[in-house]
């Protein structure tokens, strides 16, 4: 893309710069940023790696990953954020440095009603949610998520091999399980037992800032479904431009994933 960079940061002043960066995305006070300077300058130290991006010489996206356990050869992206059409650039990045050192996957967490973060996460980078966890961080205070419960899914992206395309399935023809706040059918299940769907908010950080209490509801019956399908060997593999996720698991005859 014309005028936009990606550069790993190491001074002080750039990553101050990706501090406020942060604040702004997450709507925290400027003297309260969800990642200080500090503490970035302590992970780069350590071996981490910050990221950003930039339009010309403006900040425009940044991530920031640490290596996991010795021998595991996976790393740990703790946070990344983008504007519209850079956030594979600053994915890309961190791949690349991972796999330079060795590394073979990439673990993070996001929020799972965020339709648009599952899309980008899984449609087209092509990773696999391996995990939910129920109110991960516990409260949260910034602007974005106070007042709601912080589940998590997490995720495992292969750097190695590429994604394969997911089956989605016949979700229409599928028998509804579970009813959605909004009193429309929230999941389905097919007859084979090897997927399930399950619908999300088109926009829950609107609805949250609207109606907190409405965005909780749906945070409890996502939660419901997700805790019911990955304790059977379910993992998330897809989701649609319209909301739904597909969940899926591999014929007993062959093995549960």
């Amino acid at each position: 893309m014309t005028g936009v960079s990606i550069r790993t940061v190491h001074d002080v002043a750039g990553l101050d710069a990706v501090s406020a960066y942060f604040g702004e995305v997450w709507r925290t006070p400027r003297t309260a940023p969800p990642y200080p300077a500090e503490v970035l300058h302590s992970l780069v130290h350590a071996g981490g790696a910050v990221h950003a991006t930039y339009d010309g010489e403006r900040l425009a996206g940044a991530c920031v990953a640490v290596f996991g356990p010795p021998g595991s050869e996976e790393v740990y992206s703790l946070v990344a954020a983008a504007e519209p059409g850079l956030g594979q650039l600053v994915k890309q990045a961190q791949r690349d440095w991972a796999l330079g050192l060795g590394a073979r996957t990439m673990r993070w967490t996001f929020d799972p009603l965020v339709a648009r973060n599952a899309r980008f996460n899984l449609a087209k980078l092509g990773a696999v949610g391996t995990e939910y966890v129920v109110d991960f961080y516990g409260p949260m205070r910034d602007g974005v998520n106070d007042g709601d419960e912080s589940d998590r899914l997490t995720v495992t992206w292969d750097l190695v091999a590429p994604g394969q395309p997911y089956d989605p399935g016949e979700r229409g023809a599928a028998p509804a399980t579970h009813r959605a706040p909004d009193g429309e059918t929230l999941a389905r299940r097919d007859l084979a037992d090897l997927h399930v769907w399950c619908r999300v908010p088109h926009d829950v950080v609107k609805l949250r800032a609207a109606d907190p209490a409405l965005a909780l509801r749906w945070r409890r019956a996502v939660r419901e479904v997700f805790t019911e399908a990955f304790g059977q060997g379910f993992r998330a593999t897809g989701m649609s431009r319209d909301g739904w996720y597909t969940l899926t698991r591999e014929n007993d005859e062959e093995g549960t994933v």
